[in-house]
């Protein structure tokens, strides 16, 4: 039986206590109910992934679209689904908090709010503004029952930004602001893992490895990480086996290598998985 959204909440939060664990970013509901027969503990939405699905940019979609992916994701798995929020769908703080009252109610079991502007002449919020905002979702997750996790992101690296420090100041203003979790998507480095995880201890962090990494999940969890996501990064995988499939048709040639059988696929969602 599906659990309930209290429970996937309270599980989701546990995770969060010890050792690491990989959160998976499905980009549709099939995908997502895949993941849950892996053995995953939990997933993460992806904007990007999900927007290019619609034939459309990352970070371009209305908050309406967002919601409504967000409830189809929390209805195809029973695993608690983290949502990637982008920057929460306005710039006040009250704008926030009206946007994450409306992401709570879809079931997640956390969420995260970025700093990014949206602005190429001023991509991050200022700090103080960006604090008032984290501390708005905070608030408004209280107000809804208090037991979705708050990710607080510094989007310095994906910014044009990259300055460790300043990143590093943000996430312990959102720790202090009421973040339960930080997350600097971008840094790549053991240093700058290391320094980021030590930065705002005890409480846990995510690190974005959505590309081919030397870093395998064991040495991840030997700097302190508490948990991986992976972003766009299986979204990147399926379009490419699409791309590199569909050029070839076009080209002539039919070449479905690395294809998953349709009985598979058919068992796999016939079973309610």
């Amino acid at each position: 039986m599906p659990h309930t959204v209290a429970e996937k909440r309270a599980a989701f939060r546990a995770l969060h206590t010890s050792g690491c664990f990989v959160l998976p970013n499905p980009w549709d509901a099939g995908s997502a109910r895949y993941l849950q027969t892996l053995g995953f503990k939990a997933v993460a939405t992806t904007s990007s992934g999900f927007a290019w699905s619609t034939g459309h940019a990352d970070n371009t979609l209305p908050r309406e679209a967002i919601l409504a992916h967000l409830r189809t994701i929390v209805e195809a798995t029973d695993l608690p689904v983290n949502a990637d929020f982008e920057n929460g769908f306005g710039s006040t703080p009250q704008e926030v908090a009206d946007s994450v009252t409306l992401a709570v109610a879809t079931g997640v079991a956390g969420l995260s709010i970025e700093d990014s502007t949206g602005n190429p002449t001023a991509p991050l919020f200022p700090l103080d503004v960006a604090v008032q905002r984290i501390a708005a979702a905070r608030h408004a997750i209280d107000q809804s029952g208090g037991d979705t996790l708050l990710v607080g992101r510094a989007e310095n690296f994906f910014a044009g930004k990259p300055d460790l420090d300043d990143a590093i100041a943000r996430l312990q203003a959102y720790a202090a602001a009421g973040a339960d979790c930080l997350y600097a998507p971008g840094i790549q480095t053991r240093e700058q893992i290391e320094a980021v995880v030590a930065a705002v201890a005890p409480k846990p962090v995510n690190l974005l490895i959505g590309s081919t990494s030397n870093l395998s999940l064991q040495e991840v969890a030997a700097l302190g990480v508490r948990r991986i996501s992976v972003g766009g990064g299986l979204a990147r995988a399926a379009w490419g086996g699409f791309m590199q499939a569909a050029q070839t048709l076009a080209e002539g040639r039919f070449d479905f290598t690395g294809a998953a059988a349709g009985a598979k696929l058919n068992a796999l969602f016939g079973g309610g998985a």
